[in-house]
């Protein structure tokens, strides 16, 4: 039976003196997040990536945990390993600490690529069905020339094209076996990591990459990156999905809300862990993506989700949006109750919420009100939640 998810090991310990000052490229802004943010949240929010490992330099740590700010939260989210002197002594350095549990299927990717869209993950992912390793690549259509080599170089020879590829990132691997390669390899320079499975004799497969998916190499790709960042923009859409709950109180000693528990003399009454803003937010999202409600995914009618945590539905919608190339924009809850008080631990919630939703804190607001003492929530029997939300899918370009 194959196997439909890998590990992420994302490489950012070199040093990128090409891209010029400011220091390594993968630390340095983009559109307002470092360049290694983008590329840890594209992983992150993949539904297919069960894990994500950065392998980084030993001088970076302060710089790494600054870059990825709230994703540090993510239960995805590996603590980083300190890589070696050159990217494949990283990679090996990053396998090497990938074990208990081994997985069964590694995805190599490097954090100068801040844009790989989630089809060419799920086609390398894909590509290891049938064969040791899989890569995206794109094929080659500009006419190669072959240079003299002297300081003023003239043609030697025109190279064939129709058998030429340009490697790109994720490079996908049966983890035992490249594994295996590049403790073989070490101490021999090799280009990529498909390079070191073909030393090993591992057959790998290419398929299609992405323009989009640059590698920032040089200064001048800076500028390159950011406007891919706006023509990205202009071919958007943008939607808004509207979700209301209600949770009456029961006995109980905390009132579990946004992912915070709150101290009370009660608890809400549901199926799961009764997150009333939690369920109003899922429904939100799943409303902005068109997939129906809660219900529709999460049956209460299935013993499974008894007690389960609301965070699990929530990621479940915030999965289908990256599963269409999309992204959470921003998401308002409102909470209306008489008790408990929600303004001591908004911040919390915010947190909690951002965290799991793979945003900056600064799109999050969680806000309550009371109903001036009418209805069930006035006579303090239950709690609602309102929610909106606003989602970017690919649109026309």
């Amino acid at each position: 039976m194959s196997e439909t998810t890998a590990t992420a090991l994302i490489v950012a310990a070199g040093r990128g003196a090409r891209a010029g000052a400011g220091g390594p490229k993968q630390y340095r802004p983009l559109a307002g997040s470092a360049v290694i943010a983008h590329t840890l949240a594209a992983f992150l929010r993949h539904p297919r990536i069960d894990a994500v490992r950065v392998v980084i330099h030993r001088d970076d740590r302060d710089l790494y945990a600054e870059a990825i700010g709230a994703l540090a939260g993510q239960d995805k989210l590996l603590a980083p390993v300190i890589g070696g002197a050159e990217r494949q002594d990283s990679v090996r350095l990053g396998l090497e600490s990938l074990h208990d549990p081994a997985p069964g299927r590694v995805l190599i990717h490097d954090a100068a690529r801040p844009f790989v869209p989630a089809d060419v993950i799920d086609r390398v992912i894909d590509g290891l069905d049938h064969a040791d390793g899989a890569i995206a690549a794109l094929p080659v259509f500009d006419t190669i020339k072959k240079a003299d080599g002297a300081d003023h170089p003239c043609i030697a020879d025109t190279v064939p094209r129709d058998r030429l590829w340009r490697a790109q990132t994720p490079q996908g691997f049966a983890f035992a076996a490249i594994r295996k390669a590049h403790a073989a390899a070490a101490g021999r320079a090799m280009t990529d990591d498909a390079a070191v499975a073909e030393a090993a004799g591992l057959n790998v497969r290419l398929v299609a990459g992405s323009p989009d998916n640059m590698k920032i190499t040089q200064a001048e790709d800076f500028g390159m990156a950011e406007t891919l960042l706006g023509r990205r923009a202009v071919a958007y859409e943008y939607r808004s999905g509207h979700g209301y709950d209600v949770h009456q109180f029961e006995p109980g000693e905390a009132a579990i809300l946004c992912g915070v528990a709150i101290p009370h003399d009660r608890k809400l009454k549901g199926h799961s862990d009764a997150d009333a803003g939690m369920h109003a937010l899922t429904d939100a999202i799943l409303g902005a993506i068109g997939e129906g409600d809660i219900g529709d995914h999460f049956p209460p009618s299935d013993p499974q989700w008894k007690g389960a945590p609301s965070r699990i539905f929530l990621e479940k919608a915030r999965d289908l949006v990256s599963a269409r190339g999309g992204a959470i924009v921003n998401c308002d809850v409102t909470l209306i109750c008489e008790a408990p008080r929600i303004g001591p631990h908004r911040a919390a919630m915010r947190g909690a919420l951002a965290e799991i939703l793979l945003v900056d804190l600064d799109r999050v607001s969680v806000k309550a009100t009371t109903s001036e003492k009418l209805g069930f929530t006035g006579r303090d029997e239950g709690l609602a939640a309102i929610a909106t939300a606003t989602v970017r899918l690919p649109g026309e370009a």
